[in-house]
């Protein structure tokens, strides 16, 4: 756990857009590399996107478990330094280097993980062996459906759970059974798997910490329908008797979507939910607790209310508010977990009730210095208005990145921002870093496209959009360089938030 309060900054970079040999970054050196580079530039906060498995899309927001990690995560060398996995041949034609392919990555790192499976359960150390038992053991709550989904999902050519064969659709216990005995290979492997993932995690925090970095971890708000959560407690989804959500998630119309944002997520039945004291979300919150210091939630505003369209509607322009659960739904988690270091997502449509939530629970919101330049000088987003407690962004992986906001600015857009923050064409990714940075918000982050001052071709995500553009950036070390590291930590040591004092840097 950080201290939301106290001053420091930090790099948004998703684990995948890690340099590595096979295809997409992961817990491997990588990512110790990247610690190190924090270091190097002072920064002591490392920000990521959700590592759950990726969905429809590729997306990180679209997961298939809250509760289990994504194998595209697990670092292949550790299971060859251990013995289980001889050297990978890869691919035909390698992998791309500056964008993750995920139709070809994903089944291929899978095999691999096979192999390392199979090397393990026949060649592993008696206490390697009890290791793995007992972290099964103490994971079952959640592992036990976790990998039978799997494996089922894999027995059903991978079709939608509710697609499947009745009985074990309907998760009749003896069906259940019978699919544990049929399964049994499959389901060890889905375990070995996430137990190679947990500790890898683990290990990757317990480094950054060691070093001063703490880890800021991505909360979505929603599952997906074709989720092992949903599968194994259908009944606090709005589902109906075939399983198919009578309402979903989304946005309602506004001026960039005519016709709102149909996510499709199920909702949750909140009375049920608070009927059971919101076991099954402080249990997420504490297994997520283990990977990160620090957790951003996305679309917080829909725990003080929500938009529910009904899922006849293909479009999001019928669907009404529905009041949340509130803050007894934190009050319960925190009465279990302690203080809960959560950054709430505000952004949006924001509500006075999505505020007094936010504050009542005490989390600091987020203000993104891309929305700032509308002419308004009341705009909650320039940094003459932020308050201490909020954490400061160039831009998320939604956003364009700066240098690439910057030449498709409007006109009117482009002419505030200059006179506000007096910017250099070369050098508005440093400006306007320098100024989250100069900000009182005790938080500052940027994209790490940012900090390397990279062009629209780089940014992470275009929402709205579906195609091998999204999620699939990936950076090498040859583009980084050693000046990007010395400006920010510059940068960072002058407006307070480096581990070293400006006075003593400067005399050094």
């Amino acid at each position: 756990m950080i201290d939301l309060h106290q001053r420091r900054a930090g790099v948004l970079l998703h684990l995948t857009s890690l340099p590595g040999p096979f295809g997409v970054g992961d817990f491997g050196p990588g990512a110790y590399q990247f610690v190190d580079w924090l270091v190097s530039a002072g920064q002591r906060l490392w920000q990521w996107l959700p590592i759950n498995p990726i969905g429809p899309g590729d997306s990180p927001y679209q997961s298939v478990s809250a509760f289990a990690g994504s194998p595209l995560m697990v670092a292949l060398e550790p299971l060859i330094a251990a013995g289980w996995l001889p050297m990978p041949t890869l691919p035909e034609g390698g992998f791309d280097h500056s964008r993750v392919d995920f139709a070809k990555v994903m089944p291929w790192r899978l095999a691999q993980l096979r192999i390392a499976a199979n090397g393990f359960f026949a060649g592993a150390s008696a206490a390697e062996h009890s290791s793995f038992a007992d972290w099964c053991a103490e994971q079952s709550g959640w592992l036990d459906d976790y990998a039978l989904f799997m494996a089922l999902e894999r027995a059903h050519d991978g079709a939608a759970w509710w697609f499947w064969r009745s009985d074990v659709r309907d998760r009749l216990p003896a069906a259940l059974d019978a699919a544990r005995a049929e399964c049994a290979d499959e389901i060890r492997f889905w375990k070995f798997v996430q137990w190679c993932f947990d500790h890898q995690a683990s290990a990757l925090k317990a480094y950054a910490n060691r070093h001063d970095v703490a880890l800021m971890g991505d909360l979505p708000i929603f599952i997906a329908h074709h989720s092992a959560d949903c599968w194994a407690r259908p009944d606090l989804y709005f589902l109906d008797d075939q399983f198919q959500p009578t309402v979903v998630a989304g946005c309602p119309p506004d001026a960039m979507a005519p016709t709102g944002q149909r996510w499709g997520n199920p909702l949750y039945r909140w009375e049920r939910m608070a009927a059971e004291n919101y076991a099954w979300w402080t249990a997420r919150l504490r297994r997520a607790l283990h990977q990160a210091d620090v957790f951003r939630i996305d679309h917080f505003r829909g725990f003080a209310g929500y938009y529910e369209i009904p899922a006849s509607c293909m479009t999001a322009e019928e669907g009404e508010w529905i009041v949340g659960p509130g803050k007894a739904l934190f009050d319960a988690i925190s009465a279990e977990l302690g203080e809960l270091p959560i950054i709430a997502e505000d952004l949006g449509l924001i509500t006075p009730d999505v505020i007094e939530l936010r504050d009542g629970c005490g989390f600091p919101g987020m203000k993104i210095l891309q929305f700032g330049f509308d002419g308004d000088a009341e705009n909650e987003f320039l940094p003459h208005n932020y308050t201490r407690h909020c954490v400061a962004y160039t831009g998320t992986h939604d956003n364009d990145t700066i240098r690439g906001w910057w030449h498709k600015a409007s006109a009117h857009e482009r002419a505030y921002a200059a006179s506000y923050l007096a910017p250099g064409d070369s050098e508005v990714h440093w400006v306007m870093i320098r100024t989250c940075w100069n900000s009182v918000a005790n938080i500052a982050v940027a994209p790490f496209q940012d900090v390397l001052g990279l062009d629209s071709s780089h940014r992470m995500n275009v929402p709205g959009t579906v195609g091998p553009h999204n999620w699939s950036w990936r950076f090498r070390w040859d583009m980084v360089g050693h000046e990007p590291a010395r400006v920010l930590k510059s940068i960072t040591i002058m407006s307070g938030r480096g581990p070293e004092k400006a006075l003593t840097a400067m005399a050094a």
